[in-house]
């Protein structure tokens, strides 16, 4: 027969709207919140009101008795039952060789209650309200402790969180070759130096955490409905680490998630605490986060103190970059706290530039705060921000264009191996830069100051070139750094008889729009429809081991993961073709949904091939297995890099401080794309979250008593549409990735990673007529006002030099400077 016709209009590449949108919008969209189960009761935790306080006694006797209570429960019953504290997914030593020091991190506060909030107490009753009013009735005998809260004093702090960690040290970690550094300073002729605060944030999901957990007498075993972006993850460090479950008799559910940014990624006290309880009530439990649970036991982000500083010879070129940073792992180590300012943050200290020479310390510290792990962008937004901040400021002390100056260290050669880890497998950052000036009109700019001027105006532009690594990879060299657990992927295809197919992804959705790009993958691959395509995720009771999703690593690692289950179906599927055909498989080839013999007319649609290996009539049984079903696991062998170009530019209220963002360009190199209109919105999502950190974005404990001063909307800013501008928007033609099917790179971080930078260079541009060299995050309009107080004092004047085109530069003379305090913290 002749080939048939079957559609040829290509869908990767193509703006399509997102399938899963049209459930969301009608308000049918499925959370952990909607579930309730036959029988179904409500848990509510008792929380400590101290920051560090001992328990002496808890009095659950006036709780039990009140009306609908059906359990209450306390760490000591669940130590009773032998229940484990929460595991750490990443190990890391210290310089001198020693594994960092791992406290216990039991599920309910035991003996001590080591940060605000922490979990005391579980009520468990008929309805949220008696769960609620029983808690009240719970009377614990806090002996309070003096808290240690300040980041930058924790190490040397007299009082210890836990008694077992001496200097509340988790580890000293030192990377790179201090040795060759140190040299390399020695004969600079300018160092630029900055003390750096990296603010502590608030994950702020519109869907708060969520558990609904239950368990079964009929086999023994539990179902636990989780708002989380990795189930398998979860599965397994509570089974295997905590609860000493075997995955047959643990599943777990993750629905539709709204948002994470990092935030659901983790094993919480609370998944366990009510999973453990639904046995010991025999009653499905719920419990979904007040927002003011939210604000004091979600993971917290960043929070980083840090010494930088860059050494240059005499003509702009890098020699050498040193960083001693303090990171705060909050009270208990989170899931993966300890990778984040280590093997996420040191390794990205070379940015896009060639650094010879890196070498970066880092000590965890514990604190009576919450605990701190990943937020969108897990150390490379804390990476960038040192290195951006350090080059920004290098050519502003030497008076050459930031732009020139980063040009002039670009790195231009790929593969590129860094000093610090890394290699880069292609990159190409001329050409973003290039494009970021164009869209942003730098050459207008100096007009737009002296307009902005005549208003009695103050403006600022700044610049941002990150680069990111994600995708994170590969699990024999993760493994080494000390990851406990690999970081694979998994990609099911089940074609069904009529040819329709169903993808089951280890990845999860909490908001990328997996359901549309990943069938957008498939039906361009096998030439269906994208209505023919349904992606199953979030499930372990019907989706392969997965990895989940964090790190930007989806489709470059989820997408591969199903790339190479496709090649699986057509290399099978090409059999059977070649059957029905009469010729060899050699001779089959597969295009646009049909197998054709080559150098002929005659095919079968992919469809005719699927119906024919459910209905094996004709089909060579002797040689071929019935169905059309195969998976594959994917381990990648690299990072993927995606890399940039930001340009803010910002005007400033002298007499309020305030500062408007009036422009924001980003230009992205993400590799071969998938679907335009769905990376643009992370792009401007994660653009947001960077300027509410530079801007506004803040979590603030009390020094003295550790209370959260910074526990509801009140208080804790977040950025509204009106404190946002337009963005323009581009990617690149792209480097596509060399070492994935796909060619594509991680999009959903990049612009929290560029954009604080970028605001806080423009910011000091604006500023530095004053004499102002550093502003510290968030710069809110108080903080900036400040700091031109403080310029205007004559003592504290200084005359920055100005701003001068790449034609108009100087050559810089040789000299060594030492950096200066900042002028505003």
């Amino acid at each position: 027969m002749n080939a048939p016709e079957t559609q040829n209009q290509r869908l990767v590449g193509a703006s399509v709207k997102r399938k899963e949108d049209y459930r969301y919008l009608t308000g049918n969209g499925q959370y952990t919140d909607d579930i309730v189960m036959p029988q179904q009761s409500y848990g509510y935790f008792v929380r400590s009101p101290h920051a560090h306080a001992r328990i002496r006694a808890i009095d659950k006797g006036a709780a039990l008795a009140a009306p609908g209570v059906i359990g209450v429960f306390t760490g000591e019953d669940m130590a009773a039952d032998k229940v484990g504290g929460l595991p750490c997914g990443w190990l890391i030593h210290s310089i001198d060789g020693t594994p960092m020091k791992e406290p216990a991190h039991p599920v309910l506060a035991q003996g001590k209650a080591r940060h605000v909030g922490d979990q005391v107490a579980l009520v468990v009753a008929e309805t949220l309200q008696q769960a609620r009013d029983a808690a009240e009735l719970v009377e614990v005998d806090y002996e309070e402790l003096p808290a240690v809260v300040n980041t930058a004093q924790a190490a040397s702090a007299s009082t210890l969180v836990h008694d077992d960690v001496p200097a509340n040290t988790c580890y000293v970690w030192g990377h790179g070759d201090r040795d060759a550094t140190d040299a390399a300073f020695a004969k600079a002729a300018h160092v630029t130096t900055l003390d750096i605060v990296n603010n502590r944030l608030i994950p702020n999901a519109i869907e708060p955490r969520a558990v609904n957990a239950s368990y079964s007498r009929l086999d023994d075993s539990y179902t636990l409905y989780v708002a989380s972006q990795n189930p398998h993850v979860e599965r397994l460090l509570m089974g295997a680490f905590v609860l000493g479950l075997p995955e047959s008799r643990l599943r777990v559910i993750a629905p539709d998630v709204g948002g994470g940014f990092g935030s659901k990624i983790f094993l919480y006290p609370e998944d366990v605490a009510l999973t453990w309880a639904s046995k010991k009530v025999k009653r499905p439990i719920k419990w979904t986060a007040e927002r003011s649970e939210s604000f004091l036991t979600d993971a917290h982000g960043r929070d980083h103190v840090t010494r930088a500083e860059l050494a240059l010879d005499a003509d702009g070129k890098f020699l050498a970059m040193r960083v001693h940073t303090t990171a705060n792992m909050g009270a208990y180590l989170s899931t993966f706290a300890s990778s984040v300012p280590t093997i996420l943050y040191a390794t990205l200290l070379a940015g896009q530039y060639a650094t010879p020479a890196i070498y970066a310390q880092v000590t965890a510290v514990f604190t009576n705060t919450a605990p701190v792990d990943a937020y969108r962008g897990a150390g490379r937004p804390e990476a960038t921000y040192v290195v951006e901040r350090l080059v920004e400021t290098a050519a502003r002390e030497l008076g050459i264009d930031p732009a020139e100056l980063r040009r002039r260290n670009f790195i231009r050669a790929f593969p590129y191996a860094t000093p610090v880890g890394l290699t880069y497998d292609t990159g190409d950052y001329e050409p973003c830069l290039a494009r970021a000036e164009e869209l942003a009109d730098v050459k207008g700019f100096p007009a737009r100051r002296e307009e902005a001027q005549r208003r009695g105006k103050l403006r600022g532009l700044g610049y941002s070139c990150y680069i990111e690594a994600c995708g994170l990879a590969p699990s024999n060299i993760a493994g080494a750094l000390g990851a406990r657990a690999g970081l694979f992927e998994v990609g099911e295809i089940r074609v069904h008889p009529t040819g329709s197919v169903t993808v089951f992804t280890g990845s999860h959705s909490h908001g990328q729009g997996h359901e549309t790009t990943f069938a957008q993958v498939v039906a361009d691959r096998l030439g269906i429809g994208l209505d023919q395509v349904e992606v199953v995720h979030g499930d372990t009771g019907r989706v392969p081991f997965g990895m989940g999703t964090y790190g930007s690593r989806s489709l470059a690692v989820g997408g591969s993961a199903i790339m190479k289950a496709l090649d699986k179906i057509e290399a099978k599927a090409k059999k059977i073709a070649a059957h029905l055909l009469e010729t060899s498989a050699d001779d089959i080839e597969f295009r646009n949904g049909v197998f054709t013999v080559a150098g002929t007319d005659r095919g079968k649609t992919f469809g005719e091939v699927a119906l024919t290996a459910y209905v094996p009539h004709n089909y060579p049984l002797d040689k071929l297995e019935p169905g059309l079903n195969e998976n594959a696991f994917y381990d990648p062998t690299n990072f993927t890099y995606p890399s940039g170009a930001y340009i803010c530019e910002v005007e400033v209220d002298p007499d309020t401080g305030e500062t408007r963002v009036v422009k924001f360009t980003a230009v992205d190199d993400f590799g071969n794309i998938i679907n335009p209109m769905i990376v643009e919105g992370q792009v401007h999502g994660g653009i947001g979250q960077g300027l509410g950190q530079a801007m506004m974005e803040q979590a603030i404990y009390d020094d003295d008593s550790g209370q959260l001063l910074t526990g509801s909307y009140m208080d804790y800013a977040m950025p509204r549409a009106a404190d946002l501008p337009d963005y323009t928007v581009e990617t690149s033609q792209g480097t596509p990735c060399t070492h994935n099917p796909l060619g594509v790179k991680g999009c959903g971080e990049a612009g929290a990673i560029g954009s604080p930078p970028a605001f806080i260079n423009a910011l000091v541009d604006a500023l530095s007529p004053l004499g102002v060299r550093d502003m510290q995050m968030p710069a809110t309009p108080h903080r900036v006002w400040q700091a031109m107080q403080q310029a205007r004092q004559p003592q504290a004047q200084q005359q920055a030099p100005q701003r001068q085109q790449p034609s108009q530069m100087a050559t810089p003379q040789p000299q060594r400077q030492g950096g200066q305090q900042p002028t505003a913290n």
